[in-house]
Formats: structure tokens, C-alpha cells, sequence
């Protein structure tokens, strides 16, 4: 439950910041959707905050950026895994015995 608080309180404040610059409301609601992690909108909110884009596609671009940041960690994660149950597999003989 405290994850949704979490999640509910930074997307408000990507939408307020949104706002503030000038940007309709609907594109902080979808900003954050697309961002999907109270992580990733507090990385967008520093953009917003020290950068403050006067226009929508720089806006748009940064989004993209982190979300791809994202996918490119998640991606590393994922076979960083399967490489460790790779090599754990190689040293247990594939399930033979060994003596």
C-alpha cells in the first residue's frame, strides 16, 4: 500500500511541475504513467526543476531518455541472471554427477 502512496504522491508532483511550466495537466498524467516508478518521476522532476523546458518536446525527449534508461537497467538485470544460473549450471556439471 505505502508503494501506491509512494507512486500516488510523485505523480502529483510531476503533474504539478508539469503544470507550473505551463503544460496541460494531461501531459503530467501521462508523463507519469509512462514513467511507471516513483524512482523515474523524481529523475524527471530534477529535469523539470533545474532545467524547466519551455518547450513540449524537450519535455517529451527526457521522458523517453529515462524510459529508456530504464528498459536498458532492467535489460541488464535480466541477463545478468541468466548469466549467473548459466555459469552456476557449468559449475554443477549440468545435474551429473561428479565423483
Amino acid at each position: 500500500m505505502d508503494n501506491q502512496r509512494e507512486w500516488a504522491r510523485k505523480a502529483a508532483e510531476l503533474v504539478d511541475a508539469i503544470v507550473a511550466l505551463g503544460f496541460p495537466e494531461e501531459l503530467g498524467v501521462e508523463i507519469a504513467k509512462q514513467l511507471g516508478s516513483p524512482k523515474a518521476m523524481q529523475r524527471m522532476l530534477a529535469y523539470l526543476y533545474n532545467v524547466k523546458p519551455d518547450k513540449v518536446e524537450l519535455v517529451v525527449d527526457e521522458m523517453i531518455a529515462i524510459c529508456s534508461d530504464v528498459h536498458a537497467w532492467k535489460e541488464k538485470k535480466a541477463c545478468e541472471a541468466a548469466n549467473a544460473s548459466y555459469n552456476e549450471m557449468l559449475n554443477s556439471g549440468f545435474g551429473e554427477d561428479n565423483e
